[in-house]
């Protein structure tokens, strides 16, 4: 084995045992910090590639995201990333690996609604010996 290959699994072993080490702080901080569903959904949102506004519109938060943004940088929970018109917060932890529950995004809650709402067109027989036939099952 050469040195740079027993480098990287010595590096691989002690990254398995810093993140075992940390699980459970980190998953406190995170439930103490994103203490509603609405900023736990933000948070989770909060890949690198959605805006404010998305964010916003999308978790129902009624506060100014970007001041949790900051907040949640400074508590080590993500980084700036830069876009083209500026910067966004990229999320530093998936909320699903800590086993952290979250509301499903107002858009697509909303298409689902939108979806189960529309009812079904049904088929009216053209007469009543259609509607015959077609409840009729043959038996073997």
């Amino acid at each position: 084995m050469s040195e740079q290959n027993e480098q990287t699994e010595i590096l691989r072993e002690i990254l398995k045992w810093q993140r075992f080490a940390g699980f459970r702080e980190v998953k406190s901080v995170l439930e103490s910090i994103l203490n509603t569903p609405e900023k736990k959904l933000a948070y989770q949102l909060s890949d690198g590639t959605r805006g404010t506004r998305e964010v916003i519109q999308q978790s129902g938060l009624k506060s100014d995201i970007s001041k949790m943004w900051k907040e949640w940088r400074k508590q080590g929970l993500g980084e700036t990333v830069s876009v083209q018109r500026g910067e966004r917060f990229k999320r530093s932890f998936n909320l699903e690996d800590f086993g952290i529950e979250f509301p499903e995004p107002a858009l697509q809650a909303q298409a689902a609604q939108t979806m189960t709402a529309v009812p079904a067109q049904s088929q009216t027989p053209a007469s009543p010996q259609q509607s015959l036939s077609a409840t009729v099952v043959e038996s073997p």
